[in-house]
């Protein structure tokens, strides 16, 4: 009965999971022909069957492979793993308002890549860190010293961990700004890509990406909770330790490619377990999923909004964001009081 009744669960999850893989295939899709030129699916289909079998080389190949295609796929990537990142978050620390943006963690992550940018040049052990390790670091000495601050005794109060996080972000975000007035011919362009920007996406930071994913996606997809570590023998602070560093690992990678770019750790997971439920093995997928399409979805309106030129991407994300963070705090003081 028990076996029976897991297959007809699973079967009823795996079909809102094909519909919305097939959906974001398709949102890719529509995404890499639209542009200053728009190239219809059809086309889009013919160019990805070229570039795949080497068939043949045409203008829309070209187009599609080297500058459409790198920068959909690495708004994907980076919207799956910011998104997951903020679902592990959350789920780590009991609270709803946890995000990799509000607990400081990007903006440790863009200060450590920051650094490398302008001084790289100068100090060749920076040079052999390069900016995805610096960014990582950073990032996860910034979210330990949130913890840190925040921690009253066994317990992190949710008022207490926005404020660090605010704090802390706001320390760093100031250190970050130092060092590009400290570089005056580095600055604009390391503003322009805080601000969040897939602009200068290629082959090599989509394949940065992709690995990162698939490692957050397997360890938060492999737990369900601090009760499933303790049946399988795991610690539970060693447990905790480890989705901490994975989710700080995901953020740091993608701030390292793309900047700083906001709430979507804080969006999608929200609107995801409002659907589904909170089963980690079964949210993880649909929140990357969501996640991906709306980064791609986000980075397509900054790219044609006011064409020819382009928005920060960090700009949408915080439009739509802000309101949201405003109402789920709001909502946790109802549930408070």
């Amino acid at each position: 009965m028990q076996q029976t009744f897991s297959k007809s669960s699973r079967s009823v999850f795996l079909s809102p999971l094909l519909v919305s893989g097939l959906l974001l295939v398709v949102v890719t899709i529509l995404a890499v022909g639209i542009g200053s030129e728009t190239i219809l699916p059809t086309r889009v289909l013919t160019a990805l069957f070229h570039g795949i079998t080497g068939v043949s080389s045409t203008s829309d190949d070209t187009i599609i492979w080297q500058m459409r295609l790198p920068r959909v796929l690495l708004a994907a990537l980076v919207g799956a793993a910011l998104a997951v990142s903020g679902m592990a978050f959350q789920g780590l620390f009991r609270n709803p308002l946890a995000d990799p943006y509000l607990l400081g963690v990007a903006s440790g992550a863009g200060l450590g890549a920051t650094v490398v940018m302008v001084f790289a040049s100068t100090v060749p052990l920076l040079m052999t860190l390069g900016v995805p390790l610096a960014a990582f670091v950073s990032g996860l000495l910034s979210v330990l010293c949130v913890l840190l601050l925040a921690r009253q005794g066994r317990t992190v109060p949710l008022v207490t961990l926005i404020l660090a996080g605010v704090v802390v972000g706001s320390v760093l975000t100031a250190a970050t700004s130092f060092v590009m007035l400290y570089s005056r011919t580095a600055g604009l362009s390391i503003l322009s890509w805080l601000l969040g920007s897939f602009t200068f996406a290629s082959w090599t930071k989509v394949f940065i990406m992709l690995p990162t994913l698939l490692v957050v996606l397997l360890v938060v997809s492999g737990s369900s909770g601090e009760e499933q570590a303790a049946q399988l023998g795991l610690r539970v602070e060693t447990f905790k330790l480890l989705l901490i560093i994975v989710a700080t690992l995901a953020t740091s990678i993608a701030v390292s490619v793309s900047g700083i770019i906001g709430f979507v750790g804080l969006i999608i997971p929200h609107a995801v377990r409002l659907a589904i439920g909170a089963d980690y093995r079964r949210l993880t997928p649909m929140v990357a999923i969501f996640g991906a399409m709306f980064l791609v979805l986000a980075d397509l309106l900054a790219r044609t909004l006011i064409a020819p030129s382009q928005l920060p991407i960090g700009i949408i994300t915080a439009l739509v964001g802000g309101p949201f963070f405003l109402y789920l705090l709001r909502r946790h003081q109802r549930e408070v009081l």
